[in-house]
C-alpha cells in the first residue's frame, strides 16, 4: 500500500530574490493534494531580456494535477509574492486566501490592469486559521515592509511546517505589530517538523534596525531642508509612507501623492485603517501651486524605473512636478540587485539639476525588511525546527542560511533549487524527484516560454541588426528589376566610407550573376546564395554579421 507523504517543492523564488512560488502536498503519489503559497514575479532587466516586462514561474507540473490543487494562499501583498496571480490563476481557477489588506491591494492592482479577469479572493483575518484538505493553516503575524506580512503554520498529518514569508524582528514597527514570538516559541513547543525560511539577508550580521530609526532620520531631513522636498520608497510601504506624513505634518509642508502605484496602495490603505489619524494627501495637480518650502512629494519610481515618476522628473518630462537647484530628495529604499544602472542614471539627472540626492549610503534612510543573521537563529531558537530549508534567497544567501542552521544545532539542513521535490516525511527530509519548472516571459500581452527562440532572436537584433533583401526574377532565372535592399541596425558606411547598402547590393549582383543557370531557376537556392554572400561581405568590412533575410519573388 502507497503511504502518505508530506511534500514540499519551490517552482520560484530558490536560488533567486524574486518569483516566490512552494507547493506543499500531502498524500500518496497518485492521490496527493496540494496547496500553493505565493505566486510572484521576477522584473526583467532590458538587457539581458530585451521587450520582456515580467517574469513567471512556470506551473505546467500544478496545472496537470488542477484538480488536486486545494487552494493558493498569500503570505503578503509584494509583488514577488502575488504579482504573477493575473496572468496564472486563470490557467488554475482555486481558491485564494488573503488577510485583508493583501486582499484589497491586490483587487486594486488587479482592476487598474485593462482587460485583467475577475478574481475572488477569500479574506483571512489577521492572526486566522484555515482548514483546507488535509491541511490547517494559521496565520501568523511577522514584521516585513508591508503590512499584514504573515508566516504560515501549516500542519499536516504528518508533521507541521513553518513558512515564514519575507519577515524580521523589529521590535517598535510603525504598522501593525512586531513579529509575533509568543506565538512562534508555542509552535516550536508543539513541535515543527521543517522551517522553509528566508534567507535575503544571510550574509549580514547582527540585526536590522528598526523603522522607527528611519522614521527620525526621515523627520529630520524633511524639517530642515530649504526648499522641496521629495520621498521616494516602495510604494507599497505603508509605514514609510506614514512616517514621510507625520514629518511632513512637524514640519508645516502638504504631502502630494505623484504615481499612479503610489496613488493605489495610499487608497487602499486608507479603506483598510492603516493610515487612520493621517492628514490627507493631495492630488499631483497641486504640487505648482504650493510654495517650495510647504510640499514633500511622494514619488514613485525608487527602483529607477523608466515610467515612474521619479525617473521623469530627472529628465525634465514629469507634465506637472519639476525640480530645481536647493531641492532635495531622498531615496527610501536600497536597489533591487539589478537595478543599480538604472537608478544611478535617475540620481545623475537630478544632481545635474542641482538638486540635493540623499540615500542610504549617508544617512538611515532605509532599513530593509529581511532578518539577518542574529534574528535568523532568534527564529530557530523559538522554533527548534528538525529540518530547516533555506529559501528566498540567491546561493550565496542559502548557503550562508545553511551554515548558520548547521551551527546553531539543527539537525537537517537541506539546500534545494526550484523543481526538487522535497519529502520532508516519514523518514529524513531527502529530493526524492525533479518536477518540471522553469520560467515564463511576460511579453507584452503575452506569456511566452523562456525556452522559445524570440528572445534569443531579440538578443541577436541588438546586437548586429537586420539586412532585408527583396529580389524578382522570372520562372527562367532572370532578374525582372533591381534588387531591393534594407539595412536596420547597421552603421551607414565602412572605414572607408563606402555605404554598406552599396555593398550589401553589390554582393547580391555578384552572388546572382556568379550562380549557373540552372541553380537561378530555384528560388530557395538563389535565396540561400545571396544570404551569405551579402553576410560575408558586410563582415569584412565591418566584423560582424548581421541577420540577413532574403525574399525571392518569381513573376
Amino acid at each position: 500500500m502507497a503511504q502518505n507523504e508530506l511534500v514540499f517543492a519551490p517552482l520560484g523564488g530558490i536560488g533567486e530574490i524574486g518569483m516566490n512560488l512552494s507547493i506543499y502536498g500531502f498524500g500518496d503519489d497518485r492521490r496527493r493534494q496540494w496547496i500553493i503559497v505565493d505566486c510572484g514575479v521576477s522584473f526583467a532587466a532590458e538587457e539581458h531580456l530585451p521587450g520582456v516586462d515580467l517574469i513567471l514561474p512556470d506551473i505546467r507540473y500544478l496545472i496537470e494535477r488542477r484538480k488536486n490543487v486545494l487552494a493558493l494562499v498569500l503570505t503578503h501583498g509584494h509583488e514577488d509574492h502575488m504579482g504573477a496571480l493575473i496572468d496564472l490563476w486563470p490557467r488554475l481557477k482555486v481558491p485564494i486566501y488573503a488577510t485583508p489588506f493583501t486582499a484589497a491591494l491586490f483587487e486594486a492592482r488587479r482592476a487598474s490592469e485593462r482587460g485583467a479577469p475577475e478574481i475572488p479572493v477569500q479574506v483571512v483575518p489577521a492572526g486566522g486559521h484555515l482548514t483546507i484538505g488535509p491541511f490547517t493553516i494559521d496565520f501568523i503575524n511577522v514584521a516585513h515592509s508591508i503590512p499584514e506580512s504573515n508566516a504560515l503554520a501549516i500542519r499536516s498529518p504528518a508533521g507541521t511546517v513553518l513558512h515564514t514569508g519575507d519577515w524580521k524582528i523589529d521590535p517598535t514597527p510603525l504598522l501593525g505589530g512586531p513579529t509575533d514570538a509568543a506565538r512562534l516559541t508555542a509552535l516550536g513547543d508543539e513541535g515543527v517538523l521543517a522551517l522553509v525560511g528566508d534567507s535575503t539577508n544571510a550574509i549580514r550580521e547582527g540585526r536590522s534596525p528598526s523603522e522607527s530609526d528611519v522614521a527620525k532620520t526621515l523627520g529630520e531631513l524633511i524639517r530642515t531642508a530649504p526648499r522641496r522636498v521629495a520621498v521616494t520608497t516602495f510604494a507599497s510601504h505603508v509605514g514609510r509612507l506614514r512616517a514621510v506624513a507625520d514629518a511632513a505634518r512637524a514640519a508645516g509642508r502638504e504631502v502630494v501623492v505623484v504615481g499612479r502605484a503610489m496613488e493605489r496602495v495610499v487608497q487602499v490603505a486608507r479603506e483598510t485603517g492603516y493610515l487612520d489619524g493621517v492628514q490627507e494627501f493631495r492630488g499631483v495637480e497641486s504640487y505648482g501651486y504650493l510654495p517650495p518650502d510647504k510640499v514633500v512629494a511622494l514619488c514613485t519610481g525608487s527602483q529607477g524605473e523608466p515610467r515612474a515618476a521619479l525617473a521623469r522628473i530627472a529628465e525634465d518630462e514629469h507634465p506637472e512636478v519639476a525640480l530645481s537647484r536647493g531641492d532635495r530628495v531622498i531615496f527610501s529604499a536600497r536597489p533591487i540587485p539589478g537595478n543599480e544602472k538604472a537608478i544611478a542614471r535617475v540620481i545623475n539627472g537630478l544632481v545635474e539639476q542641482g538638486v540635493e540626492v540623499i540615500t542610504d549610503r549617508t544617512h538611515l534612510v532605509h532599513v530593509s525588511g529581511h532578518p539577518r543573521r542574529d534574528e535568523l537563529l532568534d527564529m530557530i531558537r523559538w522554533v527548534r525546527p528538525k529540518v530547516l530549508i533555506p529559501a528566498h534567497g540567491e546561493a550565496l544567501h542559502l548557503a550562508e542560511h545553511a551554515e548558520l542552521a548547521r551551527r546553531a544545532g539543527v539537525p537537517q539542513v537541506l539546500l534545494c533549487r526550484n523543481g526538487d521535490l522535497v519529502r520532508l516525511a516519514p523518514g529524513p527530509a531527502e529530493i526524492i524527484d525533479e518536477i518540471p519548472s522553469g520560467r515564463l516571459y511576460k511579453d507584452g500581452s503575452l506569456l511566452i516560454e523562456a525556452e522559445a527562440r524570440t528572445i534569443a532572436a531579440r538578443r541577436r537584433l541588438s546586437f548586429s541588426g537586420i539586412v532585408s533583401v527583396a529580389m524578382a526574377m522570372n520562372d527562367k532565372g532572370a532578374l525582372v528589376a533591381y534588387p531591393e535592399v534594407e539595412l536596420i541596425g547597421l552603421p551607414e558606411t565602412d572605414v572607408a566610407g563606402t555605404p554598406f547598402e552599396e555593398i550589401a547590393r553589390r554582393a547580391v549582383e555578384e552572388a546572382f550573376e556568379a550562380l549557373p543557370k540552372p541553380r537561378r531557376r530555384d528560388p530557395d537556392d538563389v535565396a540561400e546564395s545571396l544570404r551569405r554572400a551579402v553576410r560575408a561581405a558586410i563582415a569584412e568590412r565591418w566584423g560582424k554579421k548581421p541577420i540577413c533575410h532574403v525574399h525571392v519573388l518569381v513573376v
